[in-house]
């Protein structure tokens, strides 16, 4: 089904704007209409125009200034021009200084304008086929699902592409949201057993009671409650891959359990007398540092060996910046597709936002802000107004968003831009907390230290 062409007529004359948009809408387009320049910048904040009509000469924000100002946020949809016999110097300024598509004489020949609308419309859809197939052509830089240019994706791709063939062990390290569970399928994915299944524990989600029945499976009778024999996930992963999610919150005794199963590759269920082979890839992961999970006892030494043949470090979010427009790019296809969304590209305010955001979610907050921000654009061009409030605030000319005098001390420099940052939240410490990088726990203790500090006195 075609979508109609969307139409913003900007003109100060209301019998004007009216009569031109009856005859667009006639043409079968959807028209919207603003009297001058202030309203069609508001009213491009809901309609997404593919073309802007716009009169030169208006009071208040007039023609030019409202190109001025489109060209300033990058947001220029095409634009014709109109304009009164004796300004045609200023309407060609503004289609050589400001981009605009073209411009025309008053009165408007209909057939013309309808040429323009089709032509002007024609090179916009262009510009933006050409933005996707660019889009497309950088993804050279993934492997599976896995997407990044930068220095350090290239070696955990190079990492992968040696691990992935082989059955030796991995570990996955990685803050939460990296994409750990996206590396393992993509180790399955280069496997020889790939057409065998891919299954993934949580060993966290689990209580010590059920993590080995749900790892080893169990007979039926073997504790309270077992009315039934039940498979195990290296059952369930046979001839495929088996991913342990969260292996330092194992219990110790599993883990030898495990570890006596990775070396002997077979398996006896809970309540069961006979072992049986199993051929199962193993893949684990953690969001702790390993050699710290070893050295506070939360993960065996014998097991971490085992399974760290291959060390794969997945980086931060903020430590691949240069990675975000080709992850937010991928990630907009998708939710484009699961939403029944139009947005065509991400405009590089947002994507600068993005840029100077910390991410203590990773890949999987960016995710999330990005669907937000895409279900309420719903299409066009993804801009700041999209996104929600702490991702609107734009430092003046690149500067700090918080500056302190020469002289001031790091402890009170950290004192007095959480109590910025909490006055800007309206006094929401979650959020505050999620803007400032630190758990809310960590806000709360500092809190509680500036109040004891500030009664001492």
């Amino acid at each position: 089904m075609n979508v109609p062409l969307r139409v913003l007529i900007v003109d100060d004359e209301a019998s004007e704007r009216t009569g031109l948009a009856g005859i667009v809408e006639a043409w079968g387009m959807k028209a919207d209409m603003a009297c001058d320049g202030a309203e069609a910048l508001e009213k491009l904040a809901s309609f997404s125009a593919d073309v802007i009509i716009t009169d030169l000469h208006m009071p208040g924000i007039d023609g030019y200034t409202l190109l001025q100002r489109l060209q300033e946020i990058g947001d220029t949809p095409p634009a014709i021009v109109l304009t009164a016999f004796g300004s045609i110097e200023a309407a060609v300024k503004a289609v050589k200084d400001l981009g605009a598509y073209w411009f025309l004489e008053k009165p408007v020949q209909a057939d013309v304008m309808q040429v323009l609308l089709r032509r002007a419309a024609a090179q916009s859809r262009l510009h933006s086929t050409n933005r996707n197939l660019q889009r497309q052509m950088q993804y050279q830089g993934s492997l599976g699902e896995l997407i990044g240019q930068s220095a350090k994706m290239q070696e955990v791709f190079a990492l992968l592409q040696q691990a992935g063939p082989t059955n030796a062990g991995v570990l996955i390290s990685g803050e939460s949201g990296t994409g750990k569970e996206l590396v393992a399928r993509t180790i399955h994915a280069l496997n020889p057993n790939r057409q065998g299944p891919f299954f993934a524990i949580n060993c966290a989600a689990l209580p010590d009671t059920l993590i080995e029945s749900e790892l080893f499976g169990h007979e039926i009778g073997a504790f309270t409650g077992a009315s039934e024999r039940r498979s195990g996930c290296f059952e369930v992963a046979q001839n495929g891959t088996l991913l342990l999610d969260e292996i330092g919150e194992m219990p110790m005794l599993t883990q030898a359990k495990l570890l006596r199963v990775l070396e002997d590759s077979k398996v006896r269920r809970l309540g069961g007398k006979a072992e049986f082979k199993v051929d199962v890839r193993v893949v684990a992961a953690t969001n702790k540092v390993p050699e710290e999970a070893v050295r506070t006892g939360r993960l065996r030494k014998d097991l971490y060996y085992r399974l760290n043949v291959f060390h794969i470090h997945l980086p931060a979010l903020r430590e691949r910046t240069e990675d975000i427009p080709l992850i937010a790019g991928t990630l907009l296809v998708d939710l484009n597709r699961k939403h029944g969304c139009r947005v065509s590209d991400i405009s590089e305010p947002v994507l600068e936002a993005f840029r100077r955001h910390s991410w203590p979610g990773n890949v999987r907050e960016l995710r999330n802000v990005l669907e937000r921000a895409l279900i309420v654009a719903a299409a066009g061009s993804l801009k700041l107004k999209h996104l929600s409030p702490p991702f609107q605030v734009q430092p003046a000319n690149g500067a700090a968003a918080a500056e302190f005098p020469i002289g001031t001390t790091v402890s009170e420099a950290e004192r007095l831009l959480i109590f910025r940052v909490i006055a800007y939240t309206g006094n929401n410490k979650r959020r505050a907390a999620l803007l400032l990088g630190i758990s809310l726990r960590t806000l709360q203790n500092k809190l509680k230290e500036y109040r004891a500090r500030e009664n001492a006195r």
